[in-house]
């Protein structure tokens, strides 16, 4: 039952007990509910009979008192599970999902989009935390408690029962088979969500292109018509439900009428009493209410069925595991015919075969899309290869844990990322704990102490979100420094000089050389200038190897390398007027 319960509802074992808790106690309380109605039922006997005796007054006082001590009683222990055990679920499911975010591959981010996962995170498991602590519990209990008072009602007098109960499996029926229809509306308006989510987050990030390029009003406009289009889809998903859970409600109204009716005619026929006509009267009015929060509770608790679904997609997909301890022999990759792609159909890296060594610098060049980035990520295990194997040092990095492994490496990628917080601190990430004096050293190796000297407050400036208040050169030098600062027996290195100047790209060239004895580099770039003096060259080509050698092996051959380094040197001597010309 619990597992069956954590799996349903994406709960926890502890969450799964404290919902059965709580669901107990909601029922207690309604069934409690209906002890004043008993009181109720007796003192009216009693008035008719003329007089209270005094021990029947004092019974109905201390009746009175005891069932507001337990109803208290109830209340308290009902809002303790029910709101407090169900948030402190929610922050330990929350804490799971990013826990089990470092351990997912880059392939699953790949084929998510940032904001159905944002939506995931955040309103999934809002929706969740509302429904455990104001609607499910309340469900489950009231449909007990409902059945509990229908089997004492059939004591009393079966015929009256079944003309106040009837309404209540066809009203449950109506509503259960609601669904489908549910669920299509919701998740249609959950996809004009996410897409106007998209469209939202696409419009801030990209403003500078679309204001340069005169495209704003016509982006505003699309943006405007996804808007539109979640404030339809929302209608739609609320009148789905309201047409059902309405229909429910106004049936449930005619259980009132027919125990009137039939409590008339058995009234007539002498087959009851006043008073349990009376009795039957109150009862009804008082069921319907818990039943009437039910349907609306049951519309909720079907509609978040696609909440659930999506965070068990979130929860049950595979993670990267592996063994903790390190078994290498010295730091040597070496690729045995890799392949891999990001979609089945299509192949990225079809059969790759090199070796990086140790204490040697190899670079991988090629041209756009031939699989250079994608080697450089498989090799620190962003993704596990779909053939083939890996190896560092002699071990199988598919069987190591990711981040075990990473730590050594220092990796420095194409697209820098930093955080909106101060310089120091940005830099501190490549080795925690890292003292203010090695910060210091790591920067100046990397050619970044004179342009952080000239910032308002040094090292202590705050440099926006993504370093927003940085140069591209200046937020790849800190990049750099931190992979200095790692000082990590594998570098990996994507375009790292990319977006510096002929100076600075010399200067960091000289720092990162200080970095290569006795470690394993390996280098991605487009500019054959920054691979001269590197040990081996692999040359990618469609997913394969097409040649691999030291530089001036590869210039004596009329192959890709050659002609790669020959067209670059034409380009340094292009002109403007050789562009008009062309």
């Amino acid at each position: 039952m619990l597992n069956n319960l954590m799996k349903k509802y994406a709960l926890s074992r502890q969450g799964a007990i404290d919902f059965i808790k709580t669901s107990m106690l909601c029922a207690l309380t309604d069934v409690l509910l209906m002890f004043p109605v008993s009181l109720l039922y007796l003192l009216v006997e009693d008035l008719l009979k003329g007089k209270v005796p005094t021990a029947h007054a004092i019974f109905y006082i201390v009746g009175t008192i005891v069932i507001l001590i337990l109803l208290a009683v109830t209340h308290y222990f009902r809002y303790n599970y029910g709101f407090f055990t169900t948030y402190k679920e929610s922050g330990l499911r929350r804490i799971s999902l990013a826990e089990r975010l470092r351990k997912l591959p880059l392939s699953f981010f790949g084929k998510r989009d940032l904001s159905d996962l944002t939506t995931v995170i955040l309103n999934d498991e809002t929706v969740l935390e509302h429904n455990f602590s104001h609607v499910m519990p309340q469900f489950v209990g009231s449909i007990i408690s409902t059945c509990i008072i229908a089997i004492g009602l059939f004591f009393f007098n079966w015929k009256l029962a079944l003309a106040a109960l009837w309404v209540l499996p066809i009203t449950l029926l109506i509503v259960g088979t609601s669904g489908k229809v549910q669920n299509k509306f919701n998740k249609k308006k959950n996809d004009a969500v996410l897409e106007c989510s998209d469209g939202i987050q696409e419009c801030i990030e990209l403003s500078k292109e679309l204001k340069a390029n005169n495209c704003e009003k016509e982006y505003l406009e699309q943006l405007d018509k996804k808007i539109k289009s979640v404030e339809k889809e929302s209608l739609f998903a609320e009148l789905g439900v309201a047409i059902f859970v309405m229909s429910g409600s106004l049936l449930l109204k005619l259980g009132i009428g027919t125990v009137a009716v039939v409590g008339s005619y058995l009234l007539v026929h002498q087959e009851i009493t006043v008073m349990t006509f009376f009795m039957f009267l109150l009862v009804v009015s008082r069921i319907y209410e818990p039943m009437g929060g039910t349907l609306i509770n049951l519309a909720v608790v079907i509609s978040q069925k696609l909440n659930i679904e999506r965070m068990n997609a979130f929860k049950e997909y595979k993670v990267q595991e592996g063994t903790t301890e390190l078994n290498n022999k010295g730091y040597d990759i070496e690729f045995k015919n890799v392949g891999f792609s990001y979609q089945k159909e299509e192949a990225i890296l079809k059969d790759v075969s090199f070796v990086a060594k140790q204490g040697e610098v190899t670079a991988l060049v090629g041209p756009s899309g031939s699989g250079k980035t994608t080697v450089s990520k498989l090799c620190a295990r962003f993704w596990d290869t779909r053939k083939g194997q890996i190896t560092l040092g002699g071990m199988d990095i598919g069987k190591v844990d990711p981040e075990t492994l990473l730590q050594n490496y220092a990796i420095v990628f194409q697209d820098v990322n930093l955080f909106d917080n101060t310089i120091l601190e940005n830099i501190r990430i490549g080795k925690k704990g890292a003292t203010e004096e090695e910060v210091l050293r790591a920067s100046k190796e990397a050619n970044c102490d004179d342009f952080i000297k000239r910032l308002p407050e040094g090292y202590h400036t705050v440099i926006g979100e993504n370093g927003c208040n940085l140069s591209g050169g200046e937020r790849q030098r800190i990049s750099i420094a931190r992979a200095i600062l790692k000082d990590a027996p594998i570098i990996l290195l994507d375009e790292a000089t990319a977006s510096l100047d002929a100076e600075n790209e010399t200067q960091i060239q000289e720092a990162l050389s200080k970095l290569v004895k006795n470690k394993t580099v390996l280098i991605i770039a487009h500019r054959m200038r920054t691979v001269t003096n590197v040990d081996k060259v692999v040359v990618m080509k469609e997913g394969i190897v097409a040649e691999a050698g030291s530089p001036a092996e590869l210039l004596k051959k009329n192959g890709i390398f050659k002609d790669m380094v020959e067209k670059q040197k034409e380009s340094a001597y292009w002109n403007l007027t050789d562009i008009k010309e062309i």
